[in-house]
């Protein structure tokens, strides 16, 4: 018996599982048409169609109800070395409702970068005067209640708060000591029976209706330290004072009144650009291409976990990730701007740049890196011997080498894999693909019918999944299509342009709504 009629045995009522599914549709469905004027007529239909077109409910919009909340000011009572602690919730893991699935907590926090923990966030001000360092645990004290969490310095923090993530502490998530190659168990992720993570939502406080999230806590070093796995050590890229000591202009802004008087603002960097070929590659056909509006783009990570869906990427566990072995095919880059502590954030999503000039088919020694005659870097991965040459020449960094057999025999868990994309095994190079086989399918179906792909036809995982539509893609051979106007647009760039890659990606200089921060990233 099906889940509803054992529901509805339990409750009383000896109905067969077609009549309860009638009822509901007579119920709940059948008003909502005028099509047919019997039920019968009207279910024969919709079974035989497949769907139905009924009018949307009603809803009532209430007017918006103004509460007052817990005040976020220091109390009065607060010595000096009390700290206003604020629980807050990790974009990826919210209240802790889905801490049993491994893809968010391995998805990176989009300021702090952290991965697997969380910890406590203190200005860099407060690191300094405690003389604590990154990872070091600190004793979080709340009157009787504590907990220890590593470190984490966060550059424009205020001096006299500290933050703590909710939703972690879940009980089932020491399953996550068996994440990883299993001779390296012992050291993965958690320990045997322990938590990822600790409980931050003791510290929060019932007023009235009201949960109230901050309270006054003291923190005591403990002397002891707890490694944090970051997936970003680096906040700005500069050049070497031997080489010029110039910065690397990744992300580029801009302020609106700038832009409004000059749409290129922020956009003029002129290099002398070296030619080693004759030529440019040629495209005859479709010629695809990806942007990203940097303006749009909130540092959400979505487009990290639907490309980690789509092309069945492993989660590693938090020992590999402290080895710089995290396999996300994109990842968001994440850059402050400004000085001391008046920062602002820019965050870019980089995956592979998908180069006409692409450096790492130069040094594959097996051409398991080759560029296809639609302008798209693809990886053989029957070819590949893991030289790892491709990683080491690749400017960008987002070549994966796949160390480890992660795919698990779990019949069940392997039912998250997408049937299009190839499993990898252990000992390749692996990177992003802009989602090839959804070009290929796309083409097979449009060539059925006699024609191309239309421009918004094809749609990558993670353009997709954008919240916020920042990313396009299309083919860069139709002068209609959207790609081509964010290419002729004059915030347009690509990253390291001046070395000469050609990259197939770019993004759109960031514009801010006032004047922003000094030009500063770092």
């Amino acid at each position: 018996r099906s889940v509803r009629e054992c529901l509805a045995s339990w409750m009383g009522a000896q109905t067969d599982d077609l009549s309860l599914l009638q009822t509901h549709w007579r119920e709940q469905v059948f008003s909502r048409q005028d099509e047919e004027e019997s039920f019968q007529a009207f279910w024969n239909r919709s079974v035989h169609d497949g769907y139905t077109l009924v009018q949307p409910r009603p809803l009532s919009v209430t007017s918006f109800q103004q509460r007052e909340l817990p005040s976020l000011t220091m109390a009065e009572s607060a010595g000096e070395d009390d700290y206003q602690l604020v629980l807050y919730q990790k974009m990826s893991m919210l209240d802790g409702r889905h801490a049993h699935n491994p893809w968010l907590h391995e998805l990176p926090d989009p300021v702090t970068k952290v991965v697997w923990d969380n910890y406590v966030c203190i200005a860099p001000q407060v690191a300094g005067r405690l003389g604590i360092e990154q990872g070091d645990l600190l004793r979080v004290a709340d009157g009787d209640l504590a907990l220890e969490l590593p470190a984490q310095i966060q550059p424009g923090q205020h001096e006299r708060v500290v933050a703590v993530a909710v939703g972690y502490g879940r009980k089932g998530t020491d399953r996550f000591s068996k994440v990883g190659p299993q001779w390296l168990q012992s050291n993965l992720t958690v320990q045997e029976g322990q938590t990822v993570g600790e409980n931050g939502y003791i510290y929060a406080r019932r007023q009235g209706s009201q949960l109230a999230y901050v309270n006054l806590v003291t923190l005591v070093p403990t002397g002891q330290k707890s490694s944090l796995a970051v997936t970003q050590t680096h906040h700005t890229v500069s050049v070497p004072e031997a080489l010029g000591g110039t910065r690397r202009y990744m992300v580029r802004e801009t302020t609106l009144p700038a832009y409004l008087e000059d749409p290129a603002s922020g956009n003029h960097f002129e290099h002398e650009v070296l030619q080693l070929w004759d030529q440019d590659h040629e495209y005859t056909g479709h010629h695809w291409g990806l942007a990203i509006d940097l303006s749009r783009c909130t540092g959400c990570s979505a487009c990290v976990v639907s490309c980690q869906a789509e092309n069945n990427i492993p989660v590693v566990g938090k020992d590999e990730v402290q080895r710089r072995r995290e396999m996300h095919w994109i990842r968001v880059d994440r850059y402050y701007t400004g000085n001391g502590r008046d920062l602002g954030v820019i965050h870019q999503p980089m995956m592979c740049q998908h180069c006409d000039h692409a450096p790492c088919e130069a040094v594959c020694p097996v051409l398991a890196t080759v560029h296809s005659d639609e302008g798209i870097n693809q990886q053989i991965y029957n070819r590949c011997v893991g030289t790892r040459y491709c990683a080491n020449n690749c400017p960008y960094k987002v070549r994966r080498f796949n160390w480890f057999d992660y795919r698990d025999k779990d019949s069940r868990e392997n039912l998250v894999l997408n049937p299009d994309v190839t499993t990898r095994t252990r000992g390749v190079m692996e990177k992003c693909s802009l989602c090839i086989q959804r070009i290929q399918e796309a083409k097979i179906e449009a060539g059925k019918e006699g024609r191309l792909p239309a421009d918004g036809e094809i749609r990558v995982a993670c353009q997709q999944s954008c919240p916020a539509d920042a990313i396009v893609f299309g083919d860069m051979n139709d002068p209609q299509s959207r790609i081509s106007k964010f290419v002729a647009d004059p915030r347009h760039y690509r990253v390291l342009e001046e070395m000469n890659f050609r990259p197939t990606v770019g993004y759109l200089t960031k514009v801010r709504n006032v004047e922003g921060k000094e030009d500063s990233h770092g």
